[in-house]
């Protein structure tokens, strides 16, 4: 047994390895930023909901938006047209990330505690806050564990994890729990911006 941390394995897990975990609240109000080697966007052919703008991009991607970090080797973000109308249009609702490995990484609301997640592959959501990753995953959240599976549907935005297979014994999940408290809440927002907090007012004399 290690000293200062709990070791579980088992055949599936449902859980919850930080508690209130939430993701930073102002990534949804920030912009995307994408860099690559290469681009390739197809445009969406009717501008409906179900037929998204395409970019396909190569070579050191990495796609930024406030705290979200997503690097990989190849990645393809679906886009759905702004002429479709709804609350969702012109907001990406898909990203796809290969290589080995692909990376993601998000701040938690108010302790500022650092979510990263590592695979072969990530097929995220924005619009769900769902992110499946496949192929030798290692998810950690700072101060509180880490799990280790070949599969994982992770929330970002409640940090609900759940991973395994209970069909297949074979599939093993390996979970550290951290026994240390999370650190403070944050007054400024975990300095990204919107939200941040306001300087205090002059005292009065």
């Amino acid at each position: 047994m290690k000293t200062g941390k709990t070791i579980v394995a088992c055949g599936i897990a449902a859980l919850l390895l930080a508690t209130q975990a939430f993701a930073l609240k102002s990534d949804k109000n920030q912009p995307a930023h994408i860099d690559a080697n290469y681009s390739k966007s197809t445009q969406s052919k009717t501008g409906a909901a179900n037929d998204p703008d395409v970019y396909d991009l190569d070579g050191n991607v990495v796609v930024t938006r406030g705290s979200i970090k997503m690097t990989s080797a190849h990645a393809t973000v679906y886009r759905i047209p702004s002429a479709a109308g709804g609350p969702n249009a012109g907001q990406i609702s898909r990203v796809i990330l290969t290589g080995k490995q692909a990376h993601m990484q998000q701040v938690h609301d108010g302790d500022c505690a650092l979510m990263t997640a590592n695979a072969d592959r990530i097929d995220y959501n924005p619009l769900t806050n769902l992110a499946e990753l496949t192929g030798g995953v290692v998810v950690t959240q700072q101060g509180h564990g880490d799990s280790r599976s070949e599969h994982m549907i992770y929330n970002t935005d409640t940090g609900d994890m759940e991973s395994g297979n209970k069909a297949d014994p074979a599939g093993r999940v390996h979970l550290v729990m951290e026994p240390k408290a999370p650190p403070p809440p944050s007054a400024n927002n975990c300095s990204f911006p919107a939200g941040a907090a306001k300087p205090a007012a002059p005292a009065k004399p």
